[in-house]
């Protein structure tokens, strides 16, 4: 009968250790094949923003550079208006370019969406509008029966510190108006006159503050959208 020689000790282990190392080598060349096969896949398109008709009145104010103030409040519609008149100042000042090289857009919308209206309107609703954009006259301490951001003679008692609406507007500063809030300040002021809301939203759009304000479907999309065709935002 044959005689059975067993392997010893050492020649078991330097088995072991070859066959351990051929699996980590055939498992690194398959976990490299996988990476380069994915690096050499085709790489994704870049993302690019639809662009809609609607929009397109972003694109025609001129300017080198582009600013977008988002208003939601009186203090913040206030705010905006002295930071739009530093930035156009320091603009002309230090950098030698004129008002017409800066596109600046300031939306209007939620609890400052009133301050887009004419004196006209805030004369005859200046209690409703007040009321929902939870705002009173600083001097009376009652409902304002004017538009205030466009009086010159509140100085320091409002946060525009005297830049006004038309003021701006001679700088070239737009407005953009939200139509989904005007149309549910022109249901409280219907609620409250007995009004009808279609007809006092036509009022509304009919009476902005002026020729540099328009209307916007909502101001929040007016946001987005200028941000996809470059303007810089300031909230």
């Amino acid at each position: 009968m044959s005689e059975r020689i067993s392997p010893s000790s050492s020649e078991r282990r330097s088995f072991l250790t070859r066959l351990s190392t051929g699996v980590t080598a055939f498992a690194a060349a398959m976990a490299g094949s996988a990476v380069t096969g994915y690096g050499q896949s085709a790489p994704a398109a870049s993302w690019q923003p639809e662009r809609h008709e609607k929009d397109d009145w972003l694109e025609r104010i001129p300017g080198k550079h582009r600013m977008l103030f988002d208003t939601t409040t009186a203090d913040g519609l206030g705010d905006a208006l002295a930071f739009a008149n530093n930035f156009l100042r320091t603009n002309r000042n230090e950098y030698g370019l004129q008002n017409n090289d800066i596109a600046v857009i300031m939306v209007m919308r939620h609890r400052s969406t009133g301050f887009a209206y004419n004196d006209a309107i805030w004369a005859k609703y200046g209690v409703p509008i007040s009321k929902r954009a939870n705002f009173a006259d600083p001097k009376t301490k009652e409902a304002a029966k004017a538009n205030l951001f466009n009086a010159s003679d509140y100085g320091a008692q409002l946060p525009n510190r005297g830049n006004t609406l038309d003021s701006l507007f001679k700088l070239g500063v737009q407005l953009g108006v939200c139509a989904t809030a005007t149309r549910g300040i022109a249901g409280a002021i219907a609620e409250a006159t007995g009004g009808n809301t279609d007809n006092i939203f036509n009022e509304l759009v009919s009476n902005l503050v002026g020729a540099n304000a328009r209307m916007v479907p909502a101001g929040i999309v007016a946001v987005n959208r200028a941000q996809e065709r470059g303007y810089s935002f300031v909230g």
